[in-house]
Formats: structure tokens, sequence, C-alpha cells
């Protein structure tokens, strides 16, 4: 996918000059990470990730029955996904790669934990900007400045009633825009059509989202088998899958600064022709793949090149026969 840059310029207009502590700007970011969990809305929006760019329909229930919630494509191909208690469930349609996996495609609505990108040794800065009227709503600018060239940052425009997230924009180290959702029109409380959460797509044409981990004689171990000898700053451990069966092997690593997350993948190589090795760009993540001796090793995130192939590479040759 090619990087594409939408310009919203009638949402943005009337942006007012203002600027806030750090503080201020973590006070908005747990403002928002409450309204999007605990709230109910519903609304259109445009989402423009690489080269793809599409219209979307969002209902987001949360009663007695628990969080409910669909998304639906309006323009292009059907797409639709149901989030309720009995789990995900999808319909497609002509083209698959929105739902590609999580870690390459990056999520539509990005979840900004605070409690794990602040402290003196964040790698991240937060900024309060000026506000904006979209979708009808007062948005107070929140961005999040990345610290350096390995992660991505935001800018993030939250209903200032609400703390309701009505535009997002991630942007590289140069301030370039990668990626973007804009809120056309929003409603809240009340005015939310629940018959909306029902779907006239017949049952039997969705299918359950698969997860891309191997699901068999998985088992979690104190220390990977694999381990990179650096990372680049901030990066650390947060999850570690392995699985092992004769001959062949799978692990799966997570390293996370806590807000980027970036998967590395180590496998047996099969003797049929594998990922090209190398970077690839997919999208707004990145990928590099090498082989290490008789394993092929692939490292995939929503974060800058530089910082899949310093992963990477920072893997150590196995000995001789591994």
């Amino acid at each position: 996918m090619r990087k594409l840059v939408l310009v919203v310029s009638f949402m943005t207009a009337s942006i007012s000059a203002h600027s806030g502590s750090e503080e201020e700007a973590r006070q908005w970011l747990e403002r928002m990470s409450a309204a999007m969990n605990h709230m109910s809305y519903q609304g259109t929006f445009v989402y423009v990730r690489g080269d793809l760019m599409e219209t979307m329909r969002i209902t987001h229930v949360v009663d007695e029955e628990g969080v409910r919630e669909r998304l639906l494509s309006v323009t292009g191909p059907h797409r639709e996904i149901i989030r309720d208690a009995q789990g995900v469930r999808y319909v497609l349609g002509d083209d698959q790669s929105v739902l590609q996996d999580a870690v390459a495609s990056g999520a539509i609505f990005p979840e900004f934990p605070v409690e794990d990108i602040q402290g003196a040794n964040s790698v991240y800065g937060f900024e309060t900007g000026g506000t904006a009227r979209i979708a009808g709503q007062m948005g107070r600018r929140v961005t999040i400045v990345p610290g350096d060239r390995f992660r991505y940052g935001y800018d993030l425009w939250l209903d200032t009633g609400t703390g309701l997230m009505l535009k997002w924009v991630l942007f590289d180290s140069d301030k370039n825009a990668l990626a973007k959702l804009v809120f056309t029109e929003v409603r809240l409380g009340s005015e939310i059509d629940l018959a909306e959460l029902e779907s006239s797509t017949p049952s039997e044409q969705f299918a359950f989202l698969p997860s891309s981990i191997p699901s068999r004689q998985v088992m979690t171990r104190s220390m990977p088998e694999w381990q990179p000898e650096s990372l680049p700053p901030g990066f650390r451990l947060a999850t570690h899958r392995h699985q092992a069966e004769g001959e062949s092997m799978f692990e799966h690593l997570v390293y996370s600064d806590g807000l980027a997350s970036v998967s590395v993948y180590i496998e047996t190589a099969s003797g049929e022709a594998g990922i090209s090795p190398g970077l690839k760009r997919i999208g707004t993540a990145n990928a590099f793949t090498r082989q290490l001796g008789n394993r092929q090793l692939t490292v995939i995130g929503e974060v800058p090149a530089a910082t899949v192939r310093a992963i990477g590479d920072a893997f150590p040759a196995p000995p001789s026969g591994r």
C-alpha cells in the first residue's frame, strides 16, 4: 500500500490557538479512554490508511447487556463486524484487507493507555492545542509526540463535552500524515438508533475472526528461546508464546513501548518459497524478514521501517545446525 493523505479542511476550520501542559493532555486522554469504553455512541466516519479510503458506520452500545458493537462499510465491498458477548463475527465481501492481522493493519479506534506511556522515562511527549468543529461537535486537539524516529505519533480531536474521539491522525517523526479517521456525524445516548445493531445479512454468511497465532500446543515460557541483543529505546517484551512439535517450532514475541507494538515471529523455514527477505510496507505498518539458520524471522508492526529492521537485525545468528 502507498501513503495517501486526505485533507478534510471543512471539518477542521476555525482552529483557535491554545496550548496546555502535559498533565492536561494526559487528563484528556483518560477522559477519552473512559468515553470510548463506557459511552454509547453512533456515527459515520471516513477512514484512510495507505491507499484504502472508505466510509463506515459504527454503533457502539454499553448497557445492561454489556458491550455491543456493529461496524458496517458504507462504500466499497460489503464489510461488517459484530462484537458482543458471543464474540466477534464478520462478513468481508470482495476485499479482505480490512481484517488483516491487527498488528499489521493497526486498529480503527486505537487505544492510548496513559498509565503505560507516561512518566519520566516515557518515549512520548504530550501536548494540548486548539479546538475545531468536527461532526457538529467542538473538539480539543491533543497530540502524542514521538520522542524519536522509532515510533509514530497521533493528533487527536476529542469532544469537549464527553471526551469522545472525533478524529485521529497518525503521523511520523517528520509530521507526515500516514492515516486518518474523521467522523462526519455523531449521535450520543438516547439519540442512538438501536435497530442498527441488528444485521440484515444472513447469519450463515458470517464467520468468526481467526487468530493468526497457532492454537495447538501453545505454552508460555519465562524466557524466550530467541532474544534480541538490543532493542530501540522504550521497547520491552510484553508477551511471549511458543509452540514446538517434532522438528517444527514457532515462537511469537511482542515488544511494546506502551503504545506501539511490534510482533516477532520465528518459525521453522519450510522447503517451499517463503517470504522474500528484506523490508515490506503494509499500509502504515512495516515488516522485515530474514533467515536465522534454518528458521525464518519476521518482524511486523505499525512502526517505522527503522524499528522493525533494528529489532530484526538484533537477533544473533544461531549456532550451526539451528
